[in-house]
């Protein structure tokens, strides 16, 4: 059984995946006992006041050492990341937050011999010659876009760090991760979150994909159980380390769609096409997650039917209320 994490440091904390894994943390944890760190203040006043918040720029690695030493940090959850469409409007920025920022957390923890780090990967790590159904854990890694090179990079970096400095790194390849707690971050997924608080707000939606555009999708209960359960897990029964396949569903833009107007018969869906459409095309249709189920027990939860009906719950309830912020 793992140890107990006792002193936990967010980076991304302000991000989608971030400020929901930072309360599911410090629910689990204690509030005292994780960090929540960031380059902008938490707009919400439950991530805020909960517990203690620090800014950080990852990409330089003074910041990050002075917050650890302050708060003896011995476990990080890297959340930090310039996503993958905005970071082809800004690859610089990209490669100096994604790649320097990761060098620096490994770097930090390594010094400190820290007890654990989790660095997420992505399914932007795949490229047009992968395999695109079942893509197997084991595959060709050539992405088109700067955000999946620096998480091919990262992956290597992270497993580099594990058999050279014997550094316990742990992460995953998530999928589209949807949330009605959090507004999309610059990522080509974003669309299968937008289109559920634009069903409930206006009856429609514009969508920048094609509508047979299938991807493998994780709602966010199982993004933060995927994150958790690895973290816990027996680092003995890992053959792998940082690029874990995790998945829970795969569907069409049109599939989603249709999904919703089961609850909103009203909601009608339009697709216009943009430059994330190329980026979508070069992702795979599904995953082959075995390896996370056979070395850590990874089981997802939610299905789309399911995932459906809990979003449109909590936003029907928020937008009656006059709390819809989108």
């Amino acid at each position: 059984m793992a140890k107990e994490m006792e002193k936990i440091m967010v980076t991304g904390s302000v991000g989608q995946i971030g400020s929901e894994l930072t309360m599911a943390l410090r629910k689990k944890f204690g509030n005292d006992n994780v960090l929540a760190t960031g380059h902008k203040t938490p707009p919400s006043p439950e991530l805020r006041d909960s517990g203690p918040f620090e800014f950080i720029n990852v990409a330089k690695i003074e910041t990050v050492e002075e917050v650890v030493k302050k708060y003896d940090i011995d476990t990080i959850y890297h959340l930090s990341a310039i996503l993958s469409a905005v970071g082809e409007k800004n690859p610089q920025l990209a490669w100096d937050v994604n790649m320097n920022g990761t060098y620096n957390i490994l770097e930090v923890a390594r010094e400190r011999e820290m007890t654990r780090i989790f660095v997420p990967s992505s399914i932007a790590a795949f490229g047009p010659e992968t395999p695109l159904d079942n893509t197997p854990q084991e595959t060709i890694l050539r992405p088109r876009t700067m955000y999946g090179v620096t998480k091919v990079a990262g992956e290597l970096l992270c497993d580099y760090y594990v058999k050279r400095f014997n550094l316990d790194v742990r992460g995953c390849r998530y999928p589209g991760i949807i949330s009605y707690e959090t507004l999309p971050g610059g990522g080509t997924t974003d669309y299968a979150v937008a289109i559920y608080f634009e069903a409930v707000k206006n009856k429609k939606y514009t969508c920048f994909v094609r509508e047979d555009t299938r991807l493998p999708m994780m709602y966010m209960p199982d993004c933060l159980k995927a994150a958790i359960d690895l973290m816990e897990a027996d680092f003995s029964r890992l053959k792998h380390h940082s690029d874990f396949n995790v998945t829970a569903m795969s569907f069409s833009a049109g599939e989603l769609a249709a999904d919703i107007k089961k609850h909103i018969p009203e909601f009608v869906c339009e697709y216009a096409p943009d430059f994330r459409q190329e980026i979508a095309d070069s992702w795979p249709n599904s995953l082959d997650d075995s390896a996370a189920r056979e070395e850590w027990g990874w089981k997802p939860s939610y299905d789309l039917a399911a995932m459906t009906e809990d979003m449109l719950k909590v936003l029907k309830q928020r937008h009656a209320n006059g709390t819809l912020n989108y």
